[in-house]
């Protein structure tokens, strides 16, 4: 039988609880920019994904092929340090005057989150009745105009399911960012191990965070599906 005791004062000593809490602060604040910015590149990917002019539904493809296939710590390595060779001198500045790791973080979660949202509204819009579309562009309605009011509403329902998982892996995947020094939770529990050397209740303590972030953002999606998406009761399927 092992005689180990676990150690309580990892969350109890003051300094490591604030710093438990500043990593979450952290990895909420950049899940919760990713998530919006991610859905919204995704969802437009999605529509330009399916569009009938060539040059942008080659760019969507492109794109989606791009970031699906490149590993996300690339990715986050090519912002953090290849940006600067990139990106206009004046956005380089405004990054570093706000949080150039975080900005970078950010960067590279949206772009390879977008890159899988964007295939699973393209599959919800594929499950629609194309004959909706006939009948909105025969009554007058553009394409954009027709994807805006009739399909996109009806294919976000459809896609929730997936969503939720999207938004879940995002949520994970910011433990990544610490490679680039962000402060988020893993990173904070990556101190706190190398302080206390107590390495088990470190990160036992950063996977119940993660767990019920996990939990929470599920519980608040599916309110939402329930509530907003299907108020009659019915199934997302």
């Amino acid at each position: 039988m092992s005689s180990y005791q676990f150690d309580l004062s990892i969350i109890t000593n003051g300094k490591f609880a604030q710093m438990l809490l500043d990593g979450l602060i952290t990895t909420i604040q950049l899940s919760s920019v990713s998530c919006v910015l991610a859905f919204i590149i995704g969802l437009n990917i999605a529509v330009m994904r399916l569009t009938s002019f060539t040059p942008i539904r080659i760019f969507a493809q492109c794109y989606l092929e791009f970031f699906r296939n490149t590993p996300l710590i690339v990715q986050l390595f090519f912002w953090y340090f290849g940006s600067f060779q990139i990106l206009p001198t004046f956005i380089n500045d405004w990054l570093n005057n706000l949080n150039f790791e975080f900005a970078a973080a950010v960067i590279a979660l949206t772009f390879y989150t977008s890159a899988f949202i964007a295939e699973d509204i393209r599959s919800g819009i594929l499950a629609i009745p194309k004959e909706q579309m006939e009948a909105s562009r025969s009554s007058g309605f553009s394409y954009i105009r027709s994807m805006h009011y009739i399909i996109l509403p009806q294919a976000v329902r459809l896609t929730i399911p997936p969503l939720i998982n999207q938004f879940l892996n995002l949520a994970k995947n910011s433990s990544m960012a610490m490679v680039i020094g962000v402060g988020e939770l893993t990173y904070q529990a990556r101190q706190i191990e190398s302080q206390s050397f107590k390495s088990f209740e470190a990160f036992f303590a950063a996977t119940f965070i993660y767990v019920c972030i996990s939990f929470i953002i599920s519980g608040i999606i599916n309110i939402y599906d329930k509530k907003v998406l299907n108020p009659m009761g019915k199934g997302t399927h």
